[in-house]
C-alpha cells in the first residue's frame, strides 16, 4: 500500500516532498478558483445577454407594431363601439405601450439578476481569504528527536532490517 504521492505508508516524507505536495495542492486550488470565476462570469454574461435581448425585442415590437396595430385596432374599436376615431387611436396606442412595458419589465428582471450575481467578486474574496490563511499558517510543532548517535543501536538495527 502506498500514499497518494507514491511513498510507502508509514514512511516519513522529506521536507522537499511535503513542500512539493503543498505546492501541487495550492496550484490545484488556484486553478479551481479560476475555473469557478470563469463559470460564474459566463452565467452573468448569459443573463446580461438575455436582458439585452428582451430590451431589444421590446423596442422592436413597439417600433414595428405601432403603425399597423394602431390602425387596425383603432378602426376595429370604431366599428364595434362607434366612438370618435381619435379616442380609438389612443386606445390602440395604449395597448402597444402595455405590451412594450411588459417586455421591458422582463428585461429589468433579468438585468437585476445579472447585476445581483457577484460571481467574480465572490471568487476574489475567496482567493484573498485563502491567501490570508496561507500567510498566517505556522508549521505544526514537532517534538525534538534525539540525534542518530544518541539512539539505541537496537532501534537503528530494527529500522535497517525493516527497510531491507
Amino acid at each position: 500500500m502506498s500514499a497518494p504521492d507514491g511513498s510507502p505508508v508509514g514512511a516519513e516524507r522529506s521536507i522537499g516532498q511535503l513542500f512539493a505536495s503543498a505546492t501541487t495542492d495550492l496550484s490545484a486550488l488556484v486553478h479551481d478558483e479560476i475555473a469557478l470565476a470563469k463559470a460564474q462570469l459566463k452565467q452573468d454574461v448569459k443573463r446580461g445577454a438575455t436582458s439585452g435581448g428582451a430590451f431589444s425585442v421590446a423596442a422592436m415590437v413597439l417600433l414595428f407594431s405601432l403603425p399597423m396595430l394602431n390602425f387596425a385596432l383603432a378602426y376595429g374599436i370604431r366599428t364595434w363601439s362607434g366612438w370618435n376615431l381619435a379616442v380609438c387611436f389612443l386606445l390602440s396606442f395604449a395597448a402597444n405601450v402595455l405590451v412594450a412595458g411588459l417586455l421591458a419589465l422582463i428585461g429589468v428582471v433579468f438585468a437585476k439578476k445579472a447585476k445581483k450575481s457577484q460571481g467574480p467578486q465572490k471568487v476574489a474574496a475567496s482567493m484573498k481569504e485563502t491567501a490570508g490563511v496561507l500567510q498566517n499558517a505556522k508549521p505544526h510543532p514537532r517534538p525534538e528527536r534525539p540525534a542518530l548517535e544518541e539512539r539505541a543501536p537496537e532501534a537503528i538495527e530494527a529500522v535497517a532490517r525493516s527497510s531491507s
